[in-house]
């Protein structure tokens, strides 16, 4: 704001004396103090009102942070039950799972394990994985 030293206030309050005399000078003097209140309190008003709206805009900012994160989550987790569905259609034909008939399906361990050799090994993803192991007569990366 203005800066007005203690020489500059003296020199102020002299010139006021003499132009509104000794009658007039207390309440000029009360009128100037009112009239720098209102300015003040009105800046203060100003500055907070532009605080909440600040804040009010960081609320929106993590709002929308919160929002993005959320529907990254989703996106996962929509993709983790995609990989789950094509590995139970991997395991299940789709007439068992589409008819809920267990008899459509393979039953026993070595129809499990049929398909557990055809599916990507988990670790790498790779779909070839137990195959030189199956020619070699030793059980497949993961397997007992």
């Amino acid at each position: 704001m203005i800066e007005i030293s203690f020489g500059k206030l003296v020199l102020l309050a002299l010139i006021a004396l003499i132009v509104l005399g000794p009658e007039k000078l207390p309440g000029a003097a009360r009128t100037a103090g009112a009239l720098l209140r209102r300015m003040r309190s009105g800046w203060d008003d100003v500055r907070a009102e532009v605080e909440r709206e600040l804040q009010v805009e960081e609320i929106k900012r993590a709002a929308r942070e919160a929002a993005a994160q959320a529907e990254a989550a989703q996106a996962e987790l929509d993709a983790a039950v995609q990989k789950v569905r094509d590995v139970q259609h991997v395991l299940v034909p789709n007439d068992a799972a589409v008819t809920g008939d267990a008899s459509a399906a393979p039953a026993g361990p070595a129809a499990v394990e049929a398909a557990a050799e055809s599916a990507p090994d988990p670790a790498t993803g790779d779909l070839f994985a137990g195959t030189a192991a199956k020619a070699a007569g030793e059980p497949p990366h993961g397997h007992a």
